[in-house]
């Protein structure tokens, strides 16, 4: 989910830069093997004064991808590029990496216009809610760097393959989840912000239409005034959809709680000890759901509004996955492992 923010990111940046003029290549991981940072579909901008957006790795590659991608801008020649490290070569094409891993990165300007028809087309699609694909030609004899957009992806992944005798990078974009805070006090405007830069689509919801100014929630999707009794036909509401209720007045998180536990919300974080939780559902007439989270967040000593919004939105992301929260020095299979 954390592609469909970035992705859109580059492609309005890249129009920018078109538009001025100005010239840019796109870095994107299409493969990886072992320990890595990224996933593929990660992408870095390089611009033609050396400014970058995005990333491809926790920050080892990015200066020699810069330096290639600069080149590339010049040549108008696409490279894949491949860096490996194994388990008795600790550096990686002299960047002494040591990450135990290998990562496959295709350079292709972004600015020629080509390219541009296609950003415009995905500039499209990120404006919905329907998963797409991008296929791009990384190697082969001809036609390397043809990019197409691919509707039809049902329930596919992100995959390298082989067609025509050319290697295929197909990235699958799927619309990033909903989240609802429900509150618009000052202790949410980190929550907001956290979840959006995690790739979180926020709406935040609030009575009070004072509390609802685009300048405090800048990177929120939607701002909305509505009361929970007249919320459950305005939100679109599904089963990618989760919830945090912290308007601190307990007849209203009490209000929100009835109303998430009659849709098909997936999560409903509330803020607050566990009995006043137990205290709203017993006057909604209901039993303890598992969609529940109350106390909301996870444990981890968090204190202030900050903290407490990375523990939430930690939570958050591991029930998005399905994944037990630990300490990953005791998972015993690799960091990206599905």
């Amino acid at each position: 989910m954390k592609h469909w923010r970035e992705t859109a990111e580059i492609a309005e940046r890249v129009a920018v830069l078109a538009s001025s003029g100005r010239r840019a290549a796109l870095a994107t991981v299409v493969r990886i093997d072992g320990s890595s940072y990224r996933r593929p579909g990660a992408k870095l901008l390089i611009e033609d004064d050396g400014r970058t957006i995005g990333g491809v790795s926790g920050g080892c590659l990015e200066a020699d991808v810069r330096g290639i991608a600069l080149h590339v801008i010049e040549t108008g020649t696409p490279q894949l590029l491949h860096y490996d490290t194994g388990a008795d070569d600790h550096t990686v094409w002299g960047l002494g990496l040591g990450c135990n891993g290998s990562v496959d990165i295709f350079v292709q300007p972004a600015t020629v216009p080509e390219t541009l028809h296609v950003l415009t087309e995905i500039r499209a699609r990120l404006d919905g809610t329907s998963a797409f694909g991008i296929s791009t030609v990384v190697e082969g004899s001809s036609a390397v760097g043809e990019t197409r957009v691919v509707d039809d992806v049902g329930a596919a992944r992100s995959r390298v393959e082989t067609i025509d005798g050319r290697t295929v990078f197909t990235e699958i974009l799927d619309a990033p989840p909903s989240l609802i805070v429900c509150g618009a006090g000052d202790d949410a405007r980190a929550l907001v912000a956290y979840a959006s830069d995690a790739g979180f689509a926020v709406t935040v919801v609030d009575h009070r239409h004072a509390f609802l100014a685009a300048d405090r929630f800048p990177s929120a999707k939607r701002l909305v005034h509505l009361r929970p009794e007249a919320a459950a036909g305005a939100l679109a509401i599904d089963a990618r959809t989760l919830a945090v209720v912290k308007t601190h007045s307990f007849v209203h998180d009490r209000d929100w709680l009835r109303m998430f536990l009659t849709t098909r919300v997936s999560y409903v974080g509330v803020l607050g000890p566990r009995a006043r939780a137990d205290q709203m559902l017993e006057e909604i007439g209901e039993r303890r759901d598992p969609r529940v989270f109350a106390p909301v967040g996870l444990s981890l000593g968090a204190d202030g509004p900050e903290q407490i919004a990375i523990s939430v939105v930690a939570e958050l992301l591991a029930v998005l996955t399905r994944q037990q929260p630990g300490h990953l020095r005791e998972r015993g299979q690799r960091i990206h492992a599905c």
